[in-house]
C-alpha cells in the first residue's frame, strides 16, 4: 500500500512539474508570440513527420536488439519481438511513473521468455551504465565543437540577472579547488562515511556501473554490441536533424545544431515524465542560440515531443495486445504437437 502511494505521489509531484514549465514558459510570451507557434504548427511538413515516427521507430528496434545480446552470455536467447514489445511498455509505463518500465520489462521478459528477473535486472543496470556513458561522451562532444557558443550564451544570460558575473578562469579555479577540498574530505573521512547508507548506496551504484561496463567484454559479439550503441546514438541525431525539416524555419540548421538539441533534450526526458513540459522549453532555449526565434523553437520543441509520444503510445499499446497473443498462440501450437 506505501508502495502504490509511493508511485501517486511520484506521479503527481514530476506530472505537476512538467505542467509548471508549461505554464511558466507560455506565461513568458506575448500573444503575438503564442500566434506565432499556432502558425508554425500549421506549416508542418508532414514527410518529414513521417520520417521522424520511422527513425524513432528504428531507435527503440536498435535498442531492442542491443539489450538481446546481453542475454547471450546467460544462455538465453529471447525473441526480437518480445524484447522490442517489452522496451516499447516499458517506455510506456515510464510515462506514468519515471523508471517503473525498467523493472517493468524485466518482468515481461520473465513471463514470456521464461528468464529470471534477477538477472535481467543485471542487463539493464549494464544497458543504463552504457547510456550514461554514452550521454557524458555526447555532452563532451556538445563541449567541444560548440564550447565558445555556450560560453557566450549562458554569460550573456547570467549577466542580465547577476551584475559581477565572475570570469571563466575565476569559475574554473573555483570548480579545481573544490573537486581538492572533497578529495580531501573524502580522504579524512572516508571510514565514517563508509557507515553513511547514502553513500554506500552510491558506492554500490558506481560499483554496479563498472561490473556493467565489464559485463560486455564477455559478449560473443562485442563488437555487435558496439555498432547497436552507434546506431542508436546516430539514429537520435539524424531524428534530431530531421525534425528540423518540419518547419521552414528551422530547415536551415545543421547536424551540431541537432547534437546539442538532444543533449539539452536528453536533460528535460530526464527530469520529468517523458520530458512533458521541460522537453519542448529547453529545446527552444537550445535554438536561441542559433537565432532561431523562441516561438518557433517551442513549436518544434512540441512537435518532437509529440511524435516521440505517438511512437511510446502507438507501439506501447500494440505490444500489450501482441505479445499475450503471441503466448497464447504459442501454447495452442505446443498443445497440438
Amino acid at each position: 500500500m506505501r508502495k502504490k502511494i509511493g508511485n501517486v505521489v511520484k506521479f503527481v509531484l514530476f506530472v505537476g512539474l512538467g505542467i509548471f514549465f508549461i505554464y511558466w514558459f507560455l506565461a513568458k510570451l506575448t500573444p503575438e508570440e503564442k500566434s506565432q507557434i499556432w502558425d508554425a504548427f500549421g506549416n508542418v511538413n508532414y514527410f518529414w513527420i513521417f520520417i521522424v515516427f520511422l527513425t524513432g521507430v528504428l531507435s527503440h528496434l536498435m535498442r531492442a536488439l542491443r539489450w538481446r545480446l546481453l542475454f547471450e552470455p546467460m544462455g538465453y536467447k529471447p525473441k526480437v519481438n518480445t524484447t522490442f514489445g517489452a522496451v516499447m511498455i516499458a517506455y510506456l509505463a515510464n510515462l506514468a511513473v519515471p523508471r517503473l518500465g525498467e523493472v517493468l520489462r524485466c518482468g515481461i521478459i520473465n513471463q514470456y521468455e521464461d528468464i529470471p528477473i534477477q538477472k535481467s535486472l543485471g542487463t539493464v543496470v549494464t544497458e543504463r551504465t552504457i547510456d550514461l556513458l554514452g550521454f557524458g561522451l555526447t555532452l563532451l562532444l556538445g563541449l567541444f565543437f560548440e564550447f565558445s557558443l555556450l560560453k557566450d550564451y549562458l554569460y550573456d544570460a547570467l549577466s542580465q540577472k547577476i551584475v559581477d558575473v565572475p570570469s571563466l578562469a575565476t569559475l574554473a579555479l573555483l570548480g579545481v579547488g573544490a573537486l581538492v577540498v572533497a578529495f580531501v574530505l573524502y580522504r579524512v573521512f572516508r571510514k565514517r562515511l563508509m557507515q553513511m547508507p547514502l553513500f554506500v548506496k552510491l558506492q554500490n551504484m558506481l560499483l554496479g556501473f563498472w561490473q556493467g561496463i565489464k559485463s560486455i567484454l564477455h559478449l560473443r559479439k562485442p563488437w555487435l554490441f558496439v555498432v547497436y550503441s552507434l546506431a542508436i546514438y546516430i539514429l537520435y541525431f539524424l531524428n534530431g536533424y530531421f525534425v528540423f525539416l518540419v518547419l521552414p524555419e528551422t530547415a536551415k540548421l545543421t547536424l551540431l545544431t541537432a547534437l546539442m538539441v538532444y543533449i539539452f533534450g536528453s536533460v528535460g526526458m530526464m527530469i520529468t515524465p517523458g520530458g512533458i513540459g521541460l522537453y519542448p522549453a529547453l529545446i527552444a532555449e537550445t535554438l536561441v542560440m542559433y537565432k532561431v526565434t523562441r516561438p518557433i523553437g517551442y513549436a518544434l520543441g512540441w512537435i518532437s515531443w509529440g511524435v516521440q509520444q505517438i511512437v511510446t503510445l502507438v507501439f506501447g499499446m500494440l505490444y500489450l495486445i501482441i505479445l499475450p497473443l503471441t503466448k497464447k498462440n504459442h501454447k495452442s501450437e505446443k498443445q497440438v504437437e
